[in-house]
């Protein structure tokens, strides 16, 4: 697995962003560039740091951020060169992709810090495993409904 999301990162991006495809070495039937696609980039991000290359990851979440619209949204496609936001606008999968890489690298984070969030309760799976079956789970003081 280690090799192809290398080979991935190394053979199929644009600016360290990834492509569907290379336009030049595939006939499609279309003519002209195409953007790098938002939901494989984030996807990416997850694939790098799943084989322990977290640095790369956060470098490249971190540049997948920068291009986010004033919204905070992003198309299916981003110009590599521009960081224009090409094609459907907004797409959800790009949304996802990037939901489940941030978890990713802040799954990661915990883990190299000794699952600081799960020590400090703030952790909703570790909540959730100490809860007793068949009760609501208690509110502190910061959820308390008005």
């Amino acid at each position: 697995m280690r090799s192809t999301v290398l080979a991935i990162a190394d053979e199929l991006t644009e600016d360290e962003l990834v492509l569907r495809y290379r336009v030049e070495e595939t006939d499609d039937g279309f003519s002209g560039e195409e953007g790098t696609f938002t939901i494989c980039s984030f996807w990416l991000v997850s694939a790098l740091t799943e084989i322990g290359e977290v640095a790369r990851a956060r470098a490249l979440c971190e540049k997948l951020l920068s291009y986010a619209s004033p919204l905070f949204l992003y198309a299916e496609e981003i110009d590599p060169h521009s960081g224009r936001q090409l094609g459907n606008f907004p797409q959800a999968f790009s949304h996802l992709a990037l939901i489940n890489a941030v978890i990713h690298l802040t799954r990661e984070d915990e883990r190299r810090s000794g699952g600081a969030a799960a020590a400090s309760g703030l952790d909703p799976a570790a909540e959730a495993a100490r809860a007793v079956p068949g009760e609501q789970p208690t509110a502190g003081p910061e959820h308390a409904r008005l």
